[in-house]
């Protein structure tokens, strides 16, 4: 798989490091019940078919953050952008 980094172009996915479900919002710390959150967010979360956003760190490359739209049935890239312009949006 060869994911468009926006900084270093096309990269084999060997050069990155996979975090995870781009949508899914992260449990607050602070909560009376955080334990019991981030388990559930890091184990008991759904494995979606199709369409899917996902964060990668190009870890061997720019060591940017990327938020990448890829079809989990085909592995299709359609969209990687960086992470940080997201979060400005």
């Amino acid at each position: 798989m060869r994911i468009p980094c926006p900084f270093c172009g096309n990269r084999d996915v060997s050069e990155f490091a996979y975090l995870g479900d781009a949508s899914a919002p992260r449990p607050a710390a602070d909560a009376p019940d955080a334990d019991r959150e981030f388990f559930e967010a890091a184990y008991l979360r759904d494995n979606p078919s199709g369409l899917h956003r996902e964060l990668w760190y190009h870890a061997s490359g720019c060591r940017s953050w990327l938020e990448v739209e890829r079809n989990t049935r085909t592995h299709d890239i359609t969209k990687a952008t960086f992470a940080r312009d997201r979060v400005r949006a």
